[in-house]
């Protein structure tokens, strides 16, 4: 459901989805990435089979979700259950791709080249519209799930993202094999 933009709110989305450098990384070291690579990629690998693949989708997922200050395994959370990492999905509201943008968006804060099936484009906008309405709600997650989805006010897909967080994407930064769950993990960094 189309929510109605102040025109500050707008400019600053538009600047975000237009700004399309990715040529540096948004891992903290080598190491890092390496670590967090393996054990995400080897969560995923019974839905994306292709190592090459996988790889850069993860590489993706990582730099829109902390470019837009979310955590990135949040953000795998919410593929899992929007598309189930299909990169082609439609819903019935016609919603696309691994994120299920609406296309309206397109209007709002994009322009007309912008495919929502394309992997940089289609995670961009899925984690900047999460970040928006994140502040819109002042951090609060479940509400801001809700406007994700459009269910606001309503906790079953909030639940359900919250629960594929907790149950296949938590991350430990340093633990042997980056499967440890994390206890009291912030959803959004600084919050």
């Amino acid at each position: 459901m189309y929510e109605p933009l102040s025109a500050s709110a707008r400019h600053a989305l538009q600047r975000a989805v237009a700004d399309q450098a990715v040529d540096r990384s948004s891992f903290e070291s080598d190491e890092s990435a390496r670590d967090w690579l393996l054990a995400m990629s080897q969560r995923l690998r019974g839905r994306l089979p292709d190592s090459v693949a996988r790889t850069e989708f993860l590489r993706t997922v990582h730099y829109e979700a902390t470019r837009a200050g979310l955590d990135p395994q949040l953000v795998l959370a919410v593929i899992q259950v929007e598309s189930n990492f299909r990169k082609y999905a439609v819903s019935t509201a016609g919603a696309r791709g691994f994120m299920q943008v609406m296309p309206f968006w397109v209007d709002v804060i994009g322009t007309k080249d912008h495919n929502l099936f394309h992997l940089r484009t289609n995670l961009r906008y899925g984690c900047l519209i999460l970040r928006h309405y994140l502040d819109i709600e002042r951090g609060n997650l479940t509400r801001a799930l809700g406007r994700y989805n459009g269910s606001l006010g309503k906790l079953w897909y909030p639940n359900l993202v919250q629960a594929a967080w907790k149950n296949s994407w938590q991350y430990a930064e340093g633990s042997a094999s980056g499967m440890t769950a994390v206890a009291n993990h912030s959803p959004v960094p600084g919050r």
